[in-house]
């Protein structure tokens, strides 16, 4: 880890998320522990907060759409892990709901610091609303930052989860709106004669505007790649 991004939070996309080894409401964990799966980072303000508490309400809630999609949740703030654990029980007591993914108690900030969540012309302690997607791979793909007055969107981050799998697994793109089950768009040719080849299956087939905005469908394996996902998941639980 260079100095940098130890110290500013440069964290990119692209690059290999920030490694770190925590306490957490589900014990001790390690970034390396979600090798082979995605991953959604985020991070609150504070516990006890009502615009966070919907939030780990609404996360809970969607937990199952992200294991269907080989993704778990991780959340973090700078409090302490016995006020995570107090919160996540007064949730429970008032809702019945159990809080489902583990929550990191990043005392010190040296997380929080590390992927840059703390915004100091904000606030020099509490973390922004942060959300960082890594791949199986281990790699940024997504970086989210909202208020802290504003609430995410969940269904916004499961859509994004999905269209980045998708465009990996297509080798293609996703347009604006898109939805799962959309065609994806092409690549764009990269020479004159692949360019003429792309119009010509433009004008017979129809699908696009011109040599730069093509679409095709997902490729089979993309598909049943997700749907495999779906069934070892549903299998899992019996």
């Amino acid at each position: 880890m260079d100095y940098e991004l130890m110290m500013n939070g440069n964290v990119k996309l692209g690059q290999k998320a920030p490694s770190f080894q925590a306490e957490t409401t589900f014990g001790e964990i390690c970034l390396e522990d979600y090798q082979g799966k995605w991953l959604v980072l985020f991070s609150h303000p504070g516990d006890f907060t009502p615009v966070c508490t919907t939030e780990m309400i609404a996360f809970t809630r969607a937990h199952q759409y992200f294991k269907d999609l080989n993704t778990e949740l991780l959340g973090l703030s700078v409090d302490s892990n016995s006020s995570h654990l107090a919160w996540m029980y007064d949730i429970y007591c008032k809702t019945g709901i159990k809080i489902s993914f583990p929550i990191i108690a990043d005392r010190n900030g040296e997380i929080a610091r590390k992927y840059g969540m703390i915004a100091n012309d904000i606030s020099n302690t509490e973390t922004v609303r942060n959300v960082f997607i890594i791949d199986d791979k281990g790699k940024v793909r997504t970086i989210l930052i909202y208020p802290l007055n504003i609430g995410r969107f969940i269904p916004e981050i499961i859509r994004t989860v999905q269209a980045l799998q998708m465009a990996d697994c297509s080798k293609g793109s996703t347009a604006a709106n898109w939805m799962p089950g959309q065609p994806v768009i092409v690549a764009p040719p990269k020479t004159f004669q692949e360019l003429e080849e792309r119009n010509a299956q433009i004008q017979k087939n129809r699908n696009g505007i011109s040599w730069y905005l093509s679409f095709k469908e997902p490729a089979e394996k993309c598909v049943e790649e997700r749907e495999n996902c779906k069934r070892l998941e549903k299998e899992n639980k019996k």
